[in-house]
């Protein structure tokens, strides 16, 4: 039976990973496993599952037809479950059929609790933080999608400041390099899923030069505009 290949654990990426990342992700994981490269023993095994990955996701036509082939087996996996679900509870008491298993003294054993979902710690972020969007910047989403390969944008300038990049057209660079080369990108790392590990960083930026500005600020301007009138 071939092996089951599940394309996003491989490249270790999210599901809803822009197609730039899964690219740096290949990339990165080919140069570590590559056979010529890596000595460990499994590398040929690894390397060739990282292939059979990239096959999957690695172009976006074929990214967008492996993720409706799963949706609709995951869609078609749920029904089967529930039609099976609906046709055990009618079954036990149908003529021919077990009769359900009860506690020794005539009552059903008490279920016992189930745990919950664990608690997630509260997300440390700027205390006017509002939409999780910069106000400004709309129009860089349709370049980031152009195909600009891994540090495409070459080496960083120099005076770097807060945390450096590991993928894209600016890896390498610092989110301060970034910034004073291109604010641009920083909005879109701001509207981006991968943008989520730098939100406080970039909050920081975007309200230091002034392309994000506090909610009090905000309402302090509209109230002086009123009393101008």
């Amino acid at each position: 039976m071939a092996e089951t290949i599940h394309p996003y654990k491989v490249l270790q990426v999210d599901p809803e990973a822009e197609d730039e990342v899964i690219q740096a992700a290949y990339r990165r994981l080919a140069r570590k496993y590559h056979p010529d490269l890596a000595e460990t023993p499994e590398a040929a095994a690894r390397m060739s599952r990282i292939n059979a990955a990239w096959e999957l996701i690695g172009d976006p036509a074929a990214r967008r037809a492996f993720d409706r082939k799963r949706a609709t087996e995951a869609a078609t996996t749920g029904r089967a479950g529930e039609t099976g679900n609906r046709s055990s509870a009618a079954g036990t008491t149908a003529p021919g059929r077990p009769a359900p298993v009860t506690h020794p003294l005539g009552t059903k054993p008490p279920s016992s609790p189930q745990p919950g979902p664990a608690a997630r710690p509260p997300e440390t972020v700027s205390r006017d933080w509002t939409s999780g969007r910069s106000t400004q910047g709309s129009g860089y989403d349709d370049s980031m999608r152009t195909a600009q390969g891994f540090a495409a944008a070459g080496p960083p300038p120099g005076r770097p400041t807060g945390t450096v990049l590991n993928f894209g057209r600016y890896a390498g660079w610092s989110l301060g390099e970034v910034a004073r080369r291109d604010i641009e990108y920083i909005e879109w790392l701001d509207r981006a899923p991968i943008g989520r590990n730098y939100r406080q960083e970039v909050d920081d930026i975007l309200r230091s030069s002034g392309r994000r500005r506090s909610a009090e600020a905000e309402d302090a301007d509209r109230r002086g505009l009123y009393r101008r009138r």
